[in-house]
Formats: structure tokens, C-alpha cells, sequence
């Protein structure tokens, strides 16, 4: 029996990442899309983080989550983008067993934190509407400190459970996964062990992160929702309205995909709409978020106005 388990963990050293399409031609458009698309990821949330840090006038709590959601947005791409951008130039893309592991983990940790971090931002936007003479109070800057970390330990805890579990697969048949990542689910597909608790114990974690920050987001809407309707001033309301249609229109994007690909019924969609869901969620959603909340939100636009003419004096003076 040892034996055989020594034969098995041995057997695969690395995987094939399949990708999205074996097409040449699909490919290079495919590779410059993406490529493109996580520039301006990259560029936008970098952008948002520095321009967050810079001005005075967005050192609120709000803006402080969303620093973080811009910087989880780019450790979230990361984790997956380079190597999907690899697999259009090679004709066959490995990845390591540890390579795995570490690309599983960043992007289960990454996706964790930002689930949090969404339900952080609207327990936020309810405290600012439902009681906004105590927001001050209920937003110290203890308090974000708090919410923060409990993002990323919810994050690291949950990308642990993956991780380990994932390491007691063996896998001792095909090494080829059917996907632009190691994602689980096809990694399960392709163990040749008892796969009860090793699938068993992720699926809790993160369907427990799911659920709660569900659980918050919902009853955070329907408590400014209630106080939004009892608003006499159309222009509060408005003003109220207004402040959530960002955060939103960010959770709606990111949990309609979500649902999509954990909680639906695996018979109703089949792998290739799993790749493209995952493309949008993993690699597009990342490059909207920066948009939805600067071209909406006119607090960022005034910062970043600010901004650029505080640089453009520097410069003529400079020149001058």
C-alpha cells in the first residue's frame, strides 16, 4: 500500500494547462484582448490606489476598502493572467505541481478577499445612510483596520483549505486539465484518491464566505433601501441613491458570476462557458471596477481633476 502511494504522488510532477482554444488565428486575437485588458487592470487599480493615497479628500473609510478591492483586483489577475497569456505563445503549457498550488491558492485568496472586503464596503454605505450622526463612530479608523484584517485572514484561511487539500490529491492517470488555470474543480476531476474530504472541506470554506457576505451585502441594501423610501427630499434620496450605485453594480457583476459557476447545477452549463464565465470574472471584472467607480463617483473624478492640474503646474514650472 505504501508502495502504491509512494507510485502515485510520484507519478505527476506537473500539469497541462488546456486553455481556451486550440485555434491559432483565435489565439493571437485572444492573446492581444487579454493582454490589453490586463494593462489597463493593472494601470487603472494602481491608478486608483495612488490617487486614494494622495488626496486629502478621499481618506474615508470608503475609499480606504476600495484601495484594497483595487489591490486584491490586481493580485487577483495576476494570479492567472500571465500564465493564460503564456499558453497562446506555446504549443503546450506545463505548470509545476507546487506552480499549481501557488497559482490555486493566490487566486482562491485574492477572489476571498474581495468577497469580503464587497460586504465591508456596504456594511460602510448602510452605516453612512441608516446612521450617518454615528458614522464617524461605527467607521473608526479601528474599525476599518478591523474589517481589513478580517479580509484578509477570511482570505488566507480559505485559500489554506484549497491549498491543503489540494495536496492531498494524488493523481496518478492524466495530467491535462481543461482550463486556463488550476482550478479545482477540474483538479478533482482528474484525482485518482478518495475525493470526500478533500473537495468536501473547500467547498464549506468558501461557500461559508459566500453565504455571510451574501447575508450582509443583502441586509445592509434592504436597511438603505427602507431608509432611502422614508427620505421626504427627493434630492436625499437621489444624493443616497447615488453613493451605492458603484458598490452595486461591483457586486452584482462579481456574484452573477459567481453563482454562475459555483452554485448552478454543473449539467446546465458545460466547460467552455465555464472558461468564458471565468475569463469575465477573473481577468474583465478586475479592469470594471476602477471604471465603474471613477466615471461614477464624482468625489474620484474631482480627486483625479485635481490631480492632473497639480501635475501640469509641476511641469510648467519645471519648464519654465
Amino acid at each position: 500500500m505504501d508502495s502504491l502511494r509512494q507510485r502515485n504522488d510520484t507519478a505527476i510532477t506537473g500539469f497541462i494547462l488546456l486553455g481556451l482554444t486550440n485555434d491559432p488565428v483565435l489565439q493571437i486575437i485572444l492573446f492581444t484582448i487579454i493582454l490589453c485588458i490586463y494593462l489597463v487592470t493593472v494601470c487603472g487599480n494602481l491608478s486608483t490606489i495612488i490617487l486614494i493615497r494622495i488626496s486629502a479628500q478621499l481618506h474615508h473609510p470608503m475609499y480606504f476598502f476600495l484601495s484594497h478591492l483595487a489591490l486584491a483586483d490586481v493580485g487577483y489577475s495576476s494570479s492567472v493572467t500571465p500564465n493564460m497569456l503564456v499558453n497562446f505563445l506555446v504549443e503546450k503549457n506545463t505548470i509545476s505541481y507546487p506552480g499549481c498550488a501557488i497559482q490555486l491558492g493566490s487566486a482562491v485568496f485574492f477572489g476571498s478577499t474581495e468577497c469580503i472586503l464587497l460586504a465591508a464596503m456596504a456594511y460602510d454605505r448602510f452605516t453612512a445612510i441608516c446612521s450617518p450622526l454615528l458614522y464617524s463612530t461605527k467607521m473608526s479608523t479601528q474599525v476599518c483596520v478591523q474589517l481589513l484584517t478580517v479580509a484578509y485572514i477570511g482570505g488566507f484561511f480559505n485559500a489554506s483549505s484549497f491549498t491543503i487539500s489540494f495536496y492531498f490529491l494524488l493523481f496518478c492517470g492524466p495530467n491535462q486539465v481543461n482550463h486556463f488555470f488550476c482550478d479545482f474543480a477540474p483538479l478533482v476531476e482528474l484525482s485518482c484518491s478518495d475525493i470526500s474530504i478533500p473537495a468536501v472541506v473547500p467547498s464549506f470554506t468558501a461557500g461559508s464566505i459566500i453565504v455571510v457576505t451574501v447575508v450582509v451585502i443583502t441586509v445592509s441594501y434592504v436597511y438603505i433601501l427602507i431608509t432611502i423610501l422614508r427620505m421626504h427630499s427627493t434630492e436625499g434620496r437621489h444624493k443616497a441613491f447615488s453613493t451605492c450605485t458603484s458598490h452595486l453594480t461591483a457586486v452584482t457583476l462579481f456574484y452573477g458570476t459567481i453563482t454562475f459557476i459555483y452554485v448552478m447545477p454543473k449539467s446546465s452549463y458545460s466547460t467552455d462557458q465555464n472558461k468564458v464565465v471565468s475569463v469575465f470574472y477573473m481577468v474583465v471584472i478586475p479592469m470594471l471596477n476602477p471604471l465603474i467607480y471613477s466615471l461614477r463617483n464624482n468625489e474620484i473624478k474631482g480627486a483625479l481633476k485635481r490631480a492632473c492640474q497639480k501635475n501640469t503646474f509641476l511641469v510648467k514650472s519645471v519648464i519654465s
